[in-house]
């Protein structure tokens, strides 16, 4: 199971993408390999000496026992010491933003897939609908569906 941040690739302009483990409860890995996650407006920021996850929504398991839980709880990303520094340095005082790209299994692990992006301006957004539209008209008039 997969789960895209859309958001992400619109709102933010990509440089380099890396896989971090992230810290579950028993319920909330049931809860994501059945897809009921959400990480629009979620982002990782680095606290300390270690990197944490914020505003994930991971949606109650059905048949998990939920006194208390917090839908958006902040969970600990898993990452190597390296790696951790590294983020801390391009991050602090660049602009660039730690964002979920997407969520997914491999064989009985969960992970999340990061970016380091840099935040678009309204205009950029716009410009690249734009082209994206011309692209599209000029592939139709080449096919010959005007």
């Amino acid at each position: 199971m997969k789960i895209v941040n859309r958001r992400a690739r619109y709102d933010y302009d990509i440089q380099e993408t890396f896989e971090a483990g992230i810290n579950l409860y028993g319920h909330e890995v049931k809860s994501i390999r059945l897809g009921h996650a959400d990480l629009t407006g979620s982002y990782a920021r680095i606290i300390g000496s270690e990197a944490y996850l914020i505003n994930a929504k991971v949606f109650p398991y059905e048949f998990a026992r939920l006194e208390g839980y917090d839908l958006k709880r902040t969970r600990k990303l898993l990452l190597h010491k390296k790696q951790i520094t590294s983020l801390k340095a391009k991050t602090d005082g660049s602009g660039l933003t730690i964002v979920p790209i997407s969520l997914y299994t491999t064989r009985s692990l969960i992970k999340v897939e990061l970016g380091l992006g840099k935040p678009k301006r309204q205009y950029e957004k716009r410009e690249k609908i734009k082209k994206r539209d011309l692209d599209r008209d000029i592939e139709a008039a080449l096919r010959g569906k005007t």
